[in-house]
């Protein structure tokens, strides 16, 4: 390293974010993240021995995936090299790699290579590094803030462990704020600040266990904040809610958090619990999610969960996103809230999925029978010569509008799709189905 390089790594230690320099240096120090890093966890004992194999830490940003990679450097005894995935290419894998083997054959070291974002390798680039990995030239150690199993390659995961990082609780999110507060080696403690309980509590509360934010939060209020006449800086509730405008909220509309999201919205509407479907619908919204892809949801559960059990359901739901196409934000928030809590309120039946389900395994495996004679058209060319429509009952001919016919093709004849259930309109319509078969009399000509 020379005298620049020095000066520079010197200054950036300084001049680096609070949440930077704030950053553990040993497992000890590690706050949260107890499941993976608790003193009886497989992660614990293989750092502690340095005995590491590859691994895949997975998580929300700022639960600590670079500060356990950061540890890892500061604890092993091998050759600890980082890139990162969003400005690295293959020549720099390249480089890291011949490094790795002279470092492995010279000194018999092994080389760890953490990969931070490494989501944003495309597959090339990760299949260049399996090799590698596999006969343990470099020990892989990756972070990813998007799910490994759709983002990191098969042949990878399975040659890695997987660690997923929880958000951090609140009590952890108060901990290091206190740490970032009064600490006067890493944190800000040197500028004699105190934070006050209610600003404490609302800073944990709306960081959304995202560590980072709570302490860039920190340093903007110590940085911006007047000393009191008692000659300290003083963190008020007033001074957090300056420093920390949103609340932060983990949504990606392309990661899973996305799919986790839509997941329990649908099941809360299924489950019939308005309340929690309403608020997920708002984690939605205020994340950003297209009121167009919420209300084609809400389409399809009206159809898949009410059915006709109520099927002003699906009516209400399509006049919704008819409507906050229309209308736009933020109005659109209040369509979208009244069709998700009416599908949510609404008796359920998922009748007609059954039945279409077994309609289609029935047409998979029984082919394209003969429709009965008497259903088929009589009209185009000499379809009638060839009694095409012949012995046709019109139902309306008949009480009740219903005729016993038979309207399936013969080799079917009995089978039935469609149970409607005992809830809601159902109700109705099965009694209704049941009276009239009832009440017609007899067998039709066309009946066998």
């Amino acid at each position: 390293m020379d005298l620049f390089e020095y000066m520079r790594s010197s200054n950036m230690e300084k001049e680096s974010p609070l949440a930077a320099r704030i950053r553990p240096t040993t497992l000890e120090e590690v706050v949260g993240q107890q499941h993976i890093i608790g003193k009886d966890k497989l992660l614990y004992r293989a750092i502690k021995a340095d005995k590491l194999s590859s691994i895949i830490f997975y998580g929300p940003p700022g639960t600590g995936k670079t500060t356990l990679a950061k540890v890892i450097a500061n604890t092993t005894s091998a050759e600890f090299t980082q890139i990162n995935a969003t400005v690295a290419g293959k020549k720099d894998m390249e480089e890291v790699v011949n490094n790795a083997k002279n470092t492995q054959g010279m000194y018999g070291k092994k080389t760890i290579l953490f990969i931070d974002e490494i989501h944003r390798f495309n597959k090339g680039q990760q299949d260049y590094l399996l090799p590698f990995v596999e006969d343990g030239t470099v020990i892989l150690i990756g972070a990813t803030t998007e799910n490994p199993y759709f983002e990191v390659n098969s042949a990878l995961i399975s040659r890695s462990i997987i660690f997923e990082l929880k958000p951090l609780s609140g009590d952890d999110i108060k901990a290091l704020i206190n740490r970032a507060v009064y600490d006067k080696d890493k944190g800000m403690g040197a500028y004699d600040a105190v934070i006050e309980e209610d600003a404490l509590e609302f800073l944990a509360d709306l960081s959304g266990g995202d560590a980072r934010h709570a302490l860039n939060a920190i340093e903007l209020g110590v940085m911006t904040t007047n000393r009191s006449d008692d000659g300290k800086i003083h963190i008020t509730l007033e001074v957090a809610q300056e420093c920390i405008q949103k609340r932060a909220v983990r949504y990606d509309k392309t990661g899973d958090n996305h799919y986790d999201t839509i997941s329990a919205f649908i099941k809360s509407m299924r489950g019939s619990d308005p309340d929690a479907a309403v608020y997920y619908l708002a984690r939605m919204l205020y994340a950003g999610e297209s009121v167009t892809f919420i209300a084609r949801r809400i389409m399809i559960c009206a159809a898949e969960d009410v059915g006709i059990a109520d099927p002003q359901a699906l009516q209400i739901a399509v006049n919704a996103s008819l409507a906050v196409e229309r209308v736009g934000m933020p109005e659109a928030q209040i369509i979208l809230s009244e069709a998700a809590m009416y599908v949510a309120c609404a008796p359920k039946s998922n009748a007609c999925v059954k039945a279409i389900g077994e309609a289609m395994s029935t047409v998979e495996q029984t082919g394209n029978l003969p429709i009965p004679s008497h259903l088929q058209d009589a009209h185009y060319k000499g379809a009638a010569k060839l009694g095409h429509g012949t012995g046709y009952l019109y139902a309306h001919d008949y009480p009740n509008n219903f005729v016993n016919q038979q309207y399936l093709p013969y080799e079917l004849n009995g089978k039935e799709f469609y149970r409607p259930s005992g809830n809601g309109y159902e109700v109705k319509v099965k009694e209704h189905m049941q009276r009239i078969k009832k009440e017609a009399k007899g067998k039709s000509p066309n009946e066998s």
